[in-house]
């Protein structure tokens, strides 16, 4: 079965340009800094698009938990074949999919990069964890760099050039030093990948910066800063970082509505409990458009005010309640500062 074509939305790529060839200038360059949107399902896919985003991340997090998951690959591969198809289907646009460790070992990572391709995505990205996965932002056990590097091996094997392929290394996640990250890096280069993502848990993005110095651009760099999202976009170009993923704000941003209209609903107040987390999120979207295009070049480092700054950018929704989270509840916690949330 051949893959499905997504048409570009750009006026110079053609109406027929294969997926791959329309993510692989953003994400394999170091010449500028390029911004990927997650997206969960159609609609959020769709919605990333009309603000100006010109790829996707479906992010394995955000699906599982869209579709009542942790993640913690309770999701099979298939649901996620089928939510990337939708995603295609609604925005048009080329989709870098959070493949997490690729279901297993080699063969399940070739027959996942297969499936993809089928549906339309432009990219793969697989960690160096093992299955089953836990999320990022806890410790868990690392792979060994010669039996990751053949699941690497086995998807480049199986879909050629149409895929591009993103290796994630975890090693600062689980504590190792700087030197290990770089020696997994270029063992995955050697192995076939297109670009690294590399994983940070500090909140501050220093070893993000050391990493891409001692690497220097060997192939190009992706990061997901979720923890040290205050970081200036003006650093990440200095060090030449290729392309920044904001990873789950879409899901974050609906939680927070979803609670807020579930909430005003039920204490028969409606939009009164909802209209300051709509004013909170207007500001959030109108930053991630100036980010995209409108502004390329300004300096933001945060959507929001200092104050709210995390309200939808990091974190999670705890509601006010022994044990009530949602399925992001390990990563830092979301400070809705002026608007929590009582049940």
């Amino acid at each position: 079965m051949q893959h499905r074509s997504v048409r570009a939305t750009d006026s110079d790529r053609g109406a027929n340009s294969p997926p791959d060839d329309m993510l692989r200038p953003q994400i394999c360059s170091n010449d500028h800094l390029s911004f990927l949107m997650e997206a969960h399902d159609g609609l959020s896919g769709a919605i990333a698009q009309r603000a100006g985003f010109k790829a996707l991340w479906a992010s394995g997090r955000s699906i599982a938990s869209s579709l009542g998951y942790r993640d913690a690959n309770e999701a099979s591969w298939s649901q996620l074949v089928d939510v990337l198809e939708r995603i295609v289907d609604s925005s048009e646009l080329p989709v870098l999919v959070d493949g997490d460790t690729g279901f297993g070992n080699f063969n399940n990572a070739r027959l996942l990069a297969r499936k993809l391709r089928q549906r339309g995505a432009a990219a793969l990205a697989l960690q160096d964890s093992c299955f089953p996965k836990m999320n990022s932002c806890q410790r868990h056990v690392l792979a060994d760099i010669g039996e990751f590097s053949g699941r690497l091996r086995a998807v480049r094997d199986t879909v050629g050039r149409e895929l591009v392929l993103v290796a994630g290394i975890e090693a600062l996640i689980v504590g190792r030093e700087i030197d290990e990250a770089v020696s997994r890096a270029h063992a995955y280069a050697d192995a076939g990948a297109d670009a690294t993502l590399i994983h940070s848990r500090k909140s501050t993005a220093e070893e993000i910066f050391e990493f891409a110095s001692a690497w220097r651009n060997r192939l190009p760099v992706v990061i997901i800063p979720t923890k040290y999202y205050q970081t200036p976009v003006s650093a990440y170009r200095e060090a030449r970082i290729s392309t920044v993923i904001w990873a789950n704000h879409s899901m974050r941003a609906a939680i927070l509505v979803c609670a807020g209209s579930a909430l005003g609903s039920w204490l028969g107040k409606g939009s009164r409990v909802l209209s300051p987390i709509l004013r909170r999120l207007l500001r959030f979207s109108i930053y991630w458009g100036t980010t995209n295009s409108s502004v390329p070049k300004r300096d933001i480092s945060n959507p929001m005010t200092k104050k709210a700054s995390s309200s939808c950018a990091t974190g999670h929704m705890q509601f006010r309640r022994t044990g009530a989270m949602h399925p992001f509840h390990r990563c830092p916690p979301l400070n809705p500062a002026a608007q929590h949330v009582e049940i």
